[in-house]
């Protein structure tokens, strides 16, 4: 819930695929050539890859008034503000720097068989039948006129074409031609024109609405699945920003595309991915036209994909600069392979500003719209961008949504959203107003309370009862809480244990901890007794979460380096292109702590991080650490 720095801040930790991510501001751009292998050159020529609704460059990067990031970020959280207290080992923290390079934190998915998702497969699948005997669309374009058609395609004027001359003239002749450069060259819109007595295709650049609308249906073997499954290789992009690019080439609606989960930005990450009837073919030319990402492994199958389903993420990730001796990284990656750590809601669950998602949560469920909206809208210190600072300020000096909203440039972020709900429904019916962020959004910030609470009254169990089952403790049995006996607790282990999120479907522990539950809502002002809300969505049914989870192959090693520019983990896509892995030195200027590990679903990599380094992963605290921040 990702970008190559040369420098970055101390202990600086990711957002990982369960996060609610928040684009952190851009200062400059000084990646290293951690992109291998994709299509660079070509990139460059291709169409946009941007939404309708991208920012204007000169917005990209935060307005401080002359304050650094650092400055502005003393406004942000600390894991303090959000329930983070605790760490399991006694070992002695040490520093290293996280993501100096993006290419240093690499995510694979496990899917739902248990395999380690990898991109090492650009071939298409053999079919077992064809479907009909027809002119192979490679071959019905000659070299020449494929290439005109590539350059059409890769170049930013849309307002050119490519004319093909149908000596040939046949409907079906036309037809093959119509369908070849529609299915080789995504993009490119096709139309018949004569021209003194001949007829010609004319190729162009699809262009608006017209680029995302419905590809005509063509026959789709009665053999082969309806899906067509595929590994996403991608580097600096989110998931959402990937799916939204490949709709745009392959001129689709994001919803046909299906994933198991998002993948954040700041990284290298490999996910599985559906789409309703395109051909790999379609999907591997867009090999030659995209910007750090990569696609591969394709198969066809009868079902799509469904968020939830993986079986979690394999992590491979390197802390540069390491200070540590060979004694403290030897406790803390023992402990955290033996023992595990706290398994907190990371700091990208609750934002990064001066206005926590949580609070905005607790406003909700406490039925104070007003409330909420001032919270979402209202101007509050720290690292925004200058459109964002402009818009709030405009909303507290006159209340207006609709003078606001013309400070946006960007309308589908959520004060956008806000801002033309408030203008459709009127300043008195804010709960319509609200209801036109998306869903998913709205949910978060109820999420947000719940795992503030959750957080909380962890450390307060830990602080009382350290790392041992109690008497009062609950553990699962079949997918039902228990509450354990003083007996039972003698046979249960920490790892056993859950904490429930708080909710009307949930019980809680029998010790003072359980009480502690009842304090903390009844001081938000909220019945821990009736968590069932007016509006149906913001009804907490509530949830249990295990506290500590162990990772599974955990693995790690020292490495010395000179070079922070140069990468210590060996991508697929180096593999894939035959690349030798990074040579590692006897004896460097630096040293760095190369760790592999593999986390369930809803788990944050971080906190696990934070365990090793004994850090507060906080960007107001480690911005104090090095002012120097880059996306």
């Amino acid at each position: 819930m990702e970008d190559t720095d040369p420098t970055s801040l101390k202990r600086a930790c990711t957002d990982e695929e369960t996060s609610h991510a928040t684009k952190r501001p851009k200062l400059k751009d000084e990646n290293g050539a951690s992109s291998t292998g994709l299509a660079k050159g070509e990139g460059e020529e291709c169409e946009d890859e941007g939404s309708e609704d991208e920012l204007p460059e000169e917005e990209e990067e935060v307005e401080g008034d002359g304050e650094t990031f650092a400055d502005m970020m003393k406004h942000g959280l600390t894991e303090l503000d959000v329930g983070i207290l605790k760490f399991v080992s006694e070992h002695k923290g040490f520093s290293g720097i996280l993501k100096e390079r993006y290419s240093d934190f690499v995510v694979h998915e496990i899917n739902k068989e248990g395999k380690t998702v990898q991109l090492n497969d650009l071939s298409v699948p053999v079919e077992t039948e064809e479907p009909e005997e027809q002119l192979p669309e490679a071959q019905v374009l000659t070299e020449e006129q494929k290439k005109q058609l590539e350059e059409l395609q890769l170049f930013k004027n849309k307002e050119g074409n490519v004319s093909i001359e149908v000596a040939e003239d046949t409907k079906e002749r036309r037809t093959q031609v119509h369908r070849a450069v529609k299915n080789l060259f995504p993009g490119l819109e096709t139309k018949t024109e004569e021209r003194e007595g001949r007829k010609y295709i004319v190729a162009y650049h699809a262009a608006g609405k017209k680029a995302l609308a419905a590809p005509r249906k063509h026959s789709w073997p009665k053999n082969r699945g309806s899906f067509c499954h595929f590994v996403l290789y991608k580097e600096n992009k989110d998931t959402m920003d990937a799916i939204n690019v490949l709709s745009k080439f392959l001129r689709l609606r994001p919803n046909v595309f299906s994933y198991m989960g998002t993948k954040d930005k700041r990284a290298i990450t490999v996910q599985e991915i559906a789409v309703l009837k395109i051909t790999a073919e379609r999907i591997l030319h867009l090999n030659k036209c995209l910007m750090n990402l990569k696609l591969g492994n394709f198969s066809y199958k009868k079902y799509p994909l469904k968020l939830g389903e993986l079986r979690g993420n394999h992590f491979t990730v390197v802390l540069r600069n390491i200070n540590g001796s060979e004694e403290q990284i030897q406790q803390a990656m023992t402990s955290l392979r033996d023992t595990g750590f706290i398994n907190y809601y990371g700091m990208q669950r609750f934002g990064t500003t001066a206005v926590p998602t949580y609070q905005i949560g607790k406003a909700i469920l406490q039925n104070n719209w007003t409330e909420v909206m001032d919270l979402i809208l209202k101007p509050r210190p720290g690292a925004e961008k200058g459109y964002l600072v402009r818009c709030r300020e405009e909303w507290a000096k006159s209340q207006d949504p609709e003078a606001a909203l013309k400070k946006l440039p960007v309308k589908r972020c959520v004060e956008g959203q806000l801002l033309r709900g408030l203008s459709k429904y009127g300043m008195k019916n804010i709960i319509h107003a609200f209801g036109m962020i998306p869903r998913n959004n709205r949910l978060m910030y109820i999420h947000s309370y719940q795992s503030f609470v959750w957080n909380s009254m962890v450390s307060r169990r830990v602080e009382a009862f350290g790392f041992k089952a109690v008497e009062g403790d609950l553990v699962l049995k079949g997918g039902t809480a228990h509450v354990l006996t003083a007996e039972e607790a003698e046979k249960h282990s920490i790892h056993d244990v859950v904490m429930p999120l708080p909710g009307f479907d949930v019980i809680y522990p029998t010790h003072h901890v359980g009480k502690g539950y009842r304090e903390m809502l009844t001081a938000d002002n909220l019945d821990i007794d009736n968590m069932r809300h007016k509006i149906k969505d913001y009804s907490l049914a509530g949830a249990y979460r295990l506290i500590l989870i162990r990772p599974r192959d955990v693995s790690w090693e020292v490495i010395n380096y000179d070079d922070a520019r140069v990468p210590l983990v060996h991508t697929d896509i180096e593999k894939l292109e035959g690349k030798p892995a990074p040579v590692y030195l006897t004896e460097g200027k630096y040293r760095a702590l190369r760790m592999e590990f593999s986390l369930p679903p809803s788990t944050y990599a971080t906190m696990a991080i934070r365990e090793v380094l004994k850090m507060d992963t906080s960007i107001k605290n480690q911005t104090q650490l090095n002012t120097t921040w880059l996306n």
